[in-house]
């Protein structure tokens, strides 16, 4: 064996990377996430986490104490700016707060975002507070989902559900279905931005279509996350 002389690249400090951790039933984040940062140079690392096929507070509550294993497994050579974690309805069970708290635990990272946390700062950065709210969730996830926008500011009086607790069912809710719904809600005249709550549901496709038809502000989660997560990542 040869051993053979090399240099080593300088990493490039105008494109730090963001970590990103998934859950693992999630189809639709990183698809959604290619799209959003396809012009970014900064690269995004993905960890997943655990996750059960069937939502519930149970299930969803489960997730907090493998957050700090999932954060473990992202890319040590650098610090980051920003890690997300990609579940509305979880953030919603366990705290933004506690979130950032767990994934502080093993990764070296300024700050933790969640599309709970990212939709609030969207929501404050085009000046609405009223939100119609599209979810695919049963009443008992959309609960503390709704009491958590009301903490942060944000009204949910008007709300729809899919009532779907099986994520592969979810994922593969067609975009016509989200359309229809949302549009539906955000007709109410005082609705001020439509919100499209799951990483795992697939709004990407449909949001231009609501917003061609409503002429409203229409946000999702994934949506806000990528935004939150390019914003603090600059900072």
């Amino acid at each position: 064996m040869t051993s053979l002389p090399y240099t080593l690249d300088a990493d490039d400090p105008a494109a730090p990377p963001m970590g990103l951790i998934v859950l693992q039933t999630d189809e639709t984040i990183e698809q959604d996430f290619r799209s959003h940062f396809a012009t970014s140079a900064c690269p995004i690392y993905v960890s997943r986490i655990p996750s059960n096929a069937t939502v519930s507070t149970d299930t969803l509550a489960e997730m907090e104490t493998a957050l700090p294993a999932a954060a473990d497994l992202l890319p040590k050579a650098r610090p980051f700016r920003v890690v997300g974690y990609g579940c509305t309805s979880a953030s919603s069970v366990i705290g933004s707060d506690r979130v950032e708290q767990m994934v502080q635990k093993t990764c070296n990272v300024a700050t933790v975002t969640n599309p709970l946390r990212a939709a609030a700062a969207c929501a404050a950065d085009i000046g609405v507070s009223k939100f119609a709210l599209l979810s695919p969730y049963i009443e008992e996830v959309n609960e503390p989902l709704r009491l958590a926008f009301a903490k942060a500011g944000l009204s949910t009086d008007v709300f729809g559900t899919f009532a779907e607790a099986d994520e592969a069912n979810v994922v593969r809710i067609s975009t016509s279905s989200i359309v229809e719904a949302a549009c539906n809600l955000g007709a109410d005249p005082s609705v001020e931005a439509i919100f499209l709550s799951c990483t795992n549901l697939r709004t990407l496709a449909a949001i231009p279509q609501i917003q061609s038809r409503v002429s409203k502000p229409v946000l999702s989660s994934n949506q806000c996350l990528a935004w939150h997560m390019g914003r603090l990542n600059a900072t």
